[in-house]
This record gives C-alpha cells, sequence and structure tokens, in this order.
C-alpha cells in the first residue's frame, strides 16, 4: 500500500488497519466495540445529567468529575469514526489533514485527563486536609480556571504536532498500524530525521503527564500523612474512601499509558495483536470504567442512579 501523493498535503492518504487476517471477522469484532462506544457514551452522559440537574452535587468535587466525563466522552468521539468506519464498511484510507486532526484531538484530550485527575487530587488534598477551607479554596471561578488551564495548557503543547509532521515526506509504507493516527506511529513512517519529533515528544510527556503524576503523588503522600494522624480508625477510613475512586481513576489512566509507551519503544518483538490491544485499551477503557468505578465507589452518585431507575420502573408499571 503505497501512498497518494503528488506533491499536495491535501491530496496525501494514510491507510488505517484493523484486524490483520481477521478482515471477514470485523462485523463480528464490531460487536464488543459498538457495546463499550455505548456504554461510553450512556455512562458519561449519565454522570453528566445527574451532576447537572441535582442541586446537592454542584460540588468542587462533582464539577472536577463532570469534566473527566466530558474528556472521556471527547476520547470516544474522537476514534469512533474510523474504528467503526473500518469494521462496518471497510473504510480504511483516511486524508493527512483528517488524520493530524483526529491526531490532535486524541493527544490534546489525553493531556486533558491527565490534568483533570490531578485536578481532582488537589480537591481530595484540600478536602481532607483542609477541610475549613474548602469552599474557599475551591470556588467555582477558580474550577472553572483551572479546567480552561488544563484545556489551553494541552492544546497549546499538542498543536506543534502535526506542523512538525506536516514538513515532513512520507515516502515508506503508509499503513497505520491502528485505526486511527498517534504521532509516534506517524513520525516513524517520514523519510528523513525525526529527532526533533524525539525530542518535543518527550518534553510534552514530561511537562505534562510526567509532571502530573509526580503532583498526584506528592497530594496523596500528604494525605496519607494526615490521615494517619487522624485518632479514631473509623475516620480514617472515612477519609481513605472518598479517595478510592480517583485512586482507581488514576490507574485506569496512567497503567494502560505506561504500558503502551513501553509496548511502542521496547515491544518491537511482539505480536502485532498486542499492540493493537494495547492501543485500545489506553483510549477505551478509562473512559468505559470511569463511570462505572464512580457509580459504584461513590455513594451520591449510586443513590442519584438508583432513584433514577426507581422513576423509570414506576413509569412503566402506570403504562
Amino acid at each position: 500500500m503505497t501512498i497518494s501523493y503528488n506533491g499536495s498535503l491535501q491530496k496525501a492518504t494514510f491507510f488505517l488497519t484493523g484486524f490483520q487476517g481477521l478482515e471477514a471477522l470485523h462485523g463480528w469484532i464490531s460487536i464488543p466495540f459498538c457495546s463499550i462506544y455505548l456504554t461510553v457514551i450512556v455512562g458519561n452522559l449519565t454522570i453528566l445529567h445527574l451532576i447537572h440537574t441535582d442541586v446537592t452535587l454542584h460540588e468542587p468535587m462533582y464539577y472536577f468529575l463532570a469534566m473527566l466525563a466530558l474528556t472521556d466522552l471527547g476520547l470516544c468521539l474522537s476514534t469512533l469514526p474510523t474504528v467503526l468506519g473500518i469494521f462496518w464498511f471497510d473504510v480504511r484510507e483516511i486524508t493527512i489533514p483528517a488524520c493530524f486532526t483526529q491526531l490532535f484531538f486524541i493527544h490534546t484530550l489525553s493531556l486533558v485527563e491527565s490534568s483533570v485527575l490531578l485536578s481532582m487530587s488537589i480537591d481530595r488534598y484540600v478536602a481532607i486536609c483542609n477541610p475549613l477551607r474548602y469552599s474557599m479554596v475551591l470556588t467555582p471561578a477558580r474550577i472553572i480556571k483551572m479546567g480552561l488551564s488544563s484545556i489551553l495548557r494541552s492544546a497549546l503543547l499538542i498543536l506543534p504536532l502535526p506542523f512538525l509532521l506536516k514538513r515532513f515526506q512520507y515516502c515508506r509504507s503508509h499503513v497505520l498500524a491502528h485505526a486511527y493516527c498517534l504521532h509516534l506511529e506517524i513520525m516513524k513512517l517520514a523519510c528523513s530525521s525525526i529527532i526533533v519529533n524525539h525530542i518535543y515528544g518527550l518534553f510534552v510527556v514530561a511537562c505534562t503527564v510526567g509532571v502530573d503524576s509526580l503532583l498526584i503523588f506528592f497530594s496523596y503522600a500528604l494525605i496519607l500523612r494526615t490521615v494517619l494522624s487522624i485518632a479514631s480508625r473509623q475516620e480514617r477510613l472515612q477519609a481513605l474512601n472518598t479517595c478510592v475512586s480517583h485512586i482507581c481513576a488514576v490507574l485506569l489512566f496512567y497503567i494502560p499509558m505506561i504500558g503502551l509507551s513501553l509496548v511502542h519503544r521496547f515491544g518491537e518483538h511482539l505480536p502485532r495483536i498486542v499492540h493493537l490491544l494495547m492501543s485500545y485499551v489506553y483510549l477505551l477503557v478509562p473512559p468505559l470504567m470511569n463511570p462505572i468505578v464512580y457509580s459504584m465507589k461513590t455513594k451520591q452518585i449510586r443513590i442519584r442512579i438508583a432513584k433514577k431507575l426507581e422513576i423509570v420502573k414506576s413509569l412503566k408499571c402506570f403504562r
């Protein structure tokens, strides 16, 4: 498969890949993917609906949860057209501008999610270590500024990537290993030196995911120190229980990200299916599991969902 390149970037195309060798089964393979996408959309929209309609959930913790749900929805929708396009219609061709646009949104939203997780750890730190000043520190105006700064930081850091890729000529194989576009994979297809892209990519990861993860770890070290100083065992457990959902969200985000990075850099000898599955785990598991985790582990969310289900059942009984 070669690129359709005649000197105009707008007419150049890449080719996406589904499950190689299983093209005849793409219709069946699409069923679990459709289920995952549907669950992600319904789950995150449910979280957003509950927070929007229930006044008792208009608190900093739930505002940050709404930001996380919006980010997860964005990640889901940024990959859905190309993934299902391959499985349903065998549409593998994607223009370079469209590919770079998808790449921008995937990487930007990944960094935004890292920032939101950091903001949520700050929320837990203030709530546990300085509860009397909680409402004074995390005001609505400050929460909005934190959300906007997360988006701005992520977008500005990712914005140079499409331009760095645009300067390359792509004369090698132009078949991508995934059903969507990622910077690390596309730059390997370039004919010229990619050292600038490598350095800038590492710089972006260090400035965002690296800094965020260290600050999250530091905030939980302070939280643990405060919790251990509480005399009552019951109070210690209650304080830690408020962090369980966030810790699960952090692990769901960072573990697949680290795994995918290790596979890309050191797993060239691994079967292609491993790379493919890790890429899907990285982009689909956090948006899928976050609503489930928060619905199960957060009492207020769980109660609201139960009430909504009771209302639906009662309406069905009247019919």
